[in-house]
């Protein structure tokens, strides 16, 4: 009798253990649409908000690969053929997802940085989670001023929030740390 409690108990630990397993070795897989750029400024489209909104992409790629994400890589002809037009992916869930499901990804991040004055701009993100097309995730992040140290600590706020819906791991880099993290 003693052997078979025992014995219970140790099928029960190898479960457990093979449940602990699969979770550390469960990677999130999250694709990054390239950001759009909505300036309704009276002088849209500079070349600066251009170069800023192409910057945002791989910024938060970092941030999230440091936080142990899986980066899936779309690229843009792929992007530019399931898009029907500025916003449409943003809008529509459903297609990011078909999109995302394409390159076999578990999320995908559409982004969007929107201008409406020269003071500030909004980095916007709609998360979907591709198994089932939902918005999982709306997130806002406000920029004041175009400055290229302000929109990483914008991109790191965007990573605090995603990472937050789903797995709740990373750490924005301090201060020390940020004279070397920022590109120039």
């Amino acid at each position: 009798m003693n052997f078979k409690k025992i014995w219970k108990y140790q099928v029960f630990i190898l479960i457990l253990l093979c449940f602990i397993n699969i979770g550390v070795f469960a990677e999130t897989r999250i694709a990054i649409l390239e950001f759009e750029l909505k300036d309704l400024t009276l002088a849209p489209r500079i070349p600066s908000e251009i170069k800023r909104t192409e910057s945002i992409k791989p910024l938060l790629e970092a941030e999230l690969k440091r936080a142990g994400y899986i980066i899936v890589d779309i690229d843009h002809k792929s992007q530019r053929n399931f898009n029907a037009g500025v916003g449409y992916l943003f809008d529509h869930s459903d297609v990011a997802a078909k999109l995302g499901k394409k390159f076999n990804a578990d999320y995908v991040l559409v982004g969007r940085l929107h201008k409406p004055s020269f003071l500030f701009a909004y980095l916007m993100g709609h998360l979907v989670r591709v198994s089932d097309a939902r918005l999982i995730g709306n997130y806002i992040s406000e920029a004041k001023g175009p400055n290229k140290k302000l929109t990483i600590k914008t991109v790191e706020s965007l990573t605090v929030k995603i990472d937050k819906t789903l797995d709740n791991n990373y750490t924005p880099p301090s201060p020390s740390k940020k004279q070397n993290h920022i590109v120039k």
